[in-house]
């Protein structure tokens, strides 16, 4: 970033944090040219004593000191923040949105022309820094503002850009996908403790088993298809269990679940249109 560019947050929650942290950690930019507003003082606390960035009275005092804003509330919180700050957003402004469901097209109702707005649906693994993060423009950002979105997340997580039609799909596979592999972990923790294992036995296999078997992923360069015949002898026991998943149809039943994941993003983003 270049020497005197500020960066604002508004709404200081853990995903805000996450990001934070990781700009700091990248080198971007230093704590003193950081700013964050919070409706709530806890989250105002934690902010400051996890990044050291300077925490503001009010929005507007965000928008007002920074040259890029991060919207990092909720949605059903947009469109009052935007009613609030929107008339304050300059050309100069990058803004930012973090909010599922929240198309640019309804951020830029709210701001003048010329305001420049990227979407970006992050996933909670940007905590610890191996989150996944999808980013698209909206009418007047450009490719110069997409990279620099990208340098941002690309400090806590692997980016991919895309279409914003395409926001609803990354919602559903790694927007709310960590939560299908800890659903996962549960039934294979509640196997494994039917099967005699203690709970505390359990946990540290399943945990074990599923860090190696994404690191295997993500640097082997192998297919899942690949890795996964790898490991499925003929006869064996793992080809039992992928046959009896088979015969479950669990493969069906998670790209079903993944649609339903999408279906609902675009149903939240209508909704908000009426607000």
């Amino acid at each position: 970033m270049e020497d005197n560019t500020k960066l604002g947050f508004i709404g200081a929650g853990n995903m805000a944090t996450a990001l934070a942290r990781g700009v700091l950690s990248a080198g971007l930019l230093t704590a003193e040219r950081m700013y964050a507003s919070d409706v709530d003082d806890d989250r105002r606390k934690a902010f400051r004593s996890e990044t050291g960035a300077h925490m503001l009275a009010g929005n507007a005092a965000v928008v007002a000191k920074t040259d890029i804003v991060v919207l990092a509330v909720k949605p059903q919180q947009m469109a009052a923040v935007l009613r609030e700050v929107g008339p304050s957003f300059e050309e100069k402004h990058l803004v930012i949105s973090i909010a599922a469901g929240v198309a640019t097209a309804y951020i830029e109702k709210f701001v003048r022309n010329g305001v420049r707005v990227v979407r970006a649906m992050p996933n909670t693994p940007m905590l610890v820094g191996t989150g996944a993060v999808g980013l698209c423009k909206g009418k007047w950002a450009n490719d110069a503002d997409l990279a620099l979105a990208r340098r941002i997340f690309e400090s806590s997580a692997a980016v991919v850009i895309v279409e914003e039609s395409l926001i609803d799909a990354v919602t559903a596979i790694s927007g709310s996908g960590p939560a299908y592999f800890f659903y996962l972990a549960e039934q294979m923790i509640a196997a494994a403790v039917e099967l005699g294992l203690s709970p505390e036995q359990a946990r540290a296999l399943v945990t074990r088993t599923a860090l190696g078997a994404g690191k295997m992923l993500a640097e082997t360069g192998q297919s899942p298809e690949e890795l996964r015949q790898r490991v499925t002898s003929p006869g064996g026991t793992t080809e039992a269990a992928i046959k009896s998943m088979v015969r479950s149809d669990l493969g069906r039943s998670l790209i079903k679940a993944m649609k339903a994941a999408a279906q609902r993003s675009m149903e939240l983003g209508e909704q908000l249109k009426e607000k």
